[in-house]
């Protein structure tokens, strides 16, 4: 059964506040029962509501981030996250809610960082999959490159963080390893194997399914994975000249 079929219908019933609740709750005719806290507890299929509804709130947000929204990129929302034709009316409504929403990115984003404040690989895979999207017109803009930086500082990612997702990006043969796996070089191998391997489990495709990651979204978690596979390997050469 897709995640698709029931995102504004999921929530109702359980309480949430904030930016989110508040602009679901708008398109139901009423604020979702506001909670006490900005944290809540989450069923298995709430957790994959939660983070659909996030991804598509900040790719909207994005998309308009260089002044005008591009067909590519509305594609590559909709290729990325396999929203099924049948169902693309009700993510166009979130999508379209979020674009209009005179509210910037940053609250939505704050409260999305306090979501998973304890599982900084599924906000790593929120950056991985904002950088899809902007890379569907072929060019990464200097404003959506800002955008997207802020908001991995919102959500407490640092700077060698950033810089690992958006080299991941690359084709293999064009990455540094290094910035990959967030190491330096003169780190010695057991140290950038250390890195490697919590890396490698932190972004572990089934790790991140087991959070709540969709399995609709879960393609580029697979890339970024062969992306820390890839770096290893070749620092491992480097290493053993």
């Amino acid at each position: 059964m897709s995640i698709w079929g029931s995102l504004i219908g999921g929530f109702v019933g359980f309480s949430f506040a904030g930016p989110i609740g508040a602009l679901i709750g708008s398109m139901i005719g009423g604020r979702i029962s506001s909670a006490r806290r900005s944290g809540f507890q989450q069923s298995f299929a709430q957790s994959q509501q939660m983070f659909a509804i996030s991804l598509i709130i900040l790719t909207a947000k994005l998309s308009k981030a260089d002044g005008h929204v591009s067909k590519e990129e509305l594609v590559a929302v909709k290729q990325k996250l396999k929203i099924p034709n049948h169902e693309i009316d009700q993510v166009g409504k979130i999508f379209n809610k979020a674009k209009e929403d005179s509210l910037g990115y940053e609250p939505y984003a704050q409260q999305i960082a306090q979501i998973y404040r304890n599982q900084p690989a599924v906000l790593d895979e929120v950056i991985n999959i904002l950088f899809y999207v902007a890379e569907a017109d072929g060019n990464v803009s200097d404003s959506e490159l800002i955008m997207i930086r802020n908001i991995a500082n919102i959500f407490n990612l640092n700077d060698s963080q950033f810089d690992g997702i958006k080299e991941s990006r690359k084709s293999s043969d064009k990455l540094n390893p290094y910035v990959v796996l967030g190491c330096d070089p003169s780190e010695d191998f057991a140290t950038i194997r250390k890195k490697y391997l919590k890396l490698s489990k932190e972004h572990h495709p089934d790790a991140l399914v087991s959070k709540g990651v969709p399995k609709e979204v879960i393609e580029e978690s697979k890339k970024k994975m062969r992306a820390i596979n890839s770096a290893f390997d070749a620092i491992e050469k480097m290493k053993s000249r």
